[in-house]
C-alpha cells in the first residue's frame, strides 16, 4: 500500500511539474501579446514582424501542449479517479477548442515573408480579438486544472497522509 501512496504521489507531482512548466509558457505568451498589442509605431516593420512571429510560435506551442499534453493528462486523471470529471472535461473542451481555432486562425494570417506596414496595422483588431479569446481560455484552462488535478493531488495527499 505504501508503494502505491509513493506511485501516485510520483505520478501526479510529474503533472503538476507538466502544468506549471506550461503556466510558465503561458506567462510567455502573455508578455508576447502584451509586448505587440501595444504596438503604435509602425514604422519598423522588420522588428514587428519579427515580434509577430515570435508570439505566434509561442502561441502554437502553448495550444499544442495543451491538446497533447495537459489534457490527455487531466483526461487520464479524471478516468482514473471515475469522480465525475469526464463529464467536466466534455463540457468544457469544446469551449476550448473554439479558442484554438481562433489562435490557429490568426496564426495562419501571418506569412512566413515580411509583411508590410499596413498589413501590420491590419493584424491588430484580430490580435485584440485573440487576446478576449485567449483571455476565455485561460479562465476554462484554470477551471480544469483546479477541477480535474488539483483536487485530485489533494485526494492523493490525504490518501498518503492516512497511510
Amino acid at each position: 500500500m505504501l508503494d502505491n501512496v509513493q506511485n501516485a504521489r510520483e505520478r501526479w507531482g510529474g503533472v503538476s511539474e507538466l502544468i506549471d512548466r506550461w503556466l510558465r509558457d503561458r506567462q510567455d505568451l502573455i508578455v508576447k501579446f502584451c509586448d505587440i498589442s501595444g504596438t503604435t509605431d509602425f514604422s519598423n516593420v522588420d522588428s514587428i514582424h519579427t515580434r509577430f512571429v515570435r508570439f505566434c510560435e509561442v502561441l502554437v506551442d502553448y495550444v499544442s501542449a495543451g491538446h497533447f499534453e495537459i489534457y490527455e493528462q487531466l483526461i487520464q486523471e479524471a478516468k482514473e479517479f471515475d469522480d465525475g470529471g469526464l463529464d467536466l472535461m466534455a463540457r468544457v473542451y469544446p469551449k476550448i477548442e473554439a479558442t484554438t481555432e481562433v489562435a490557429l486562425s490568426f496564426n495562419d494570417r501571418l506569412s512566413a515573408d515580411s509583411l508590410d506596414e499596413d498589413q501590420l496595422k491590419a493584424l491588430m483588431e484580430p490580435l485584440s480579438q485573440l487576446g478576449e479569446q485567449l483571455e476565455t481560455r485561460f479562465s476554462l484552462e484554470d477551471f480544469l486544472i483546479e477541477h480535474l488535478h488539483n483536487v485530485h493531488a489533494e485526494k492523493v495527499m490525504t490518501s498518503s497522509s492516512s497511510a
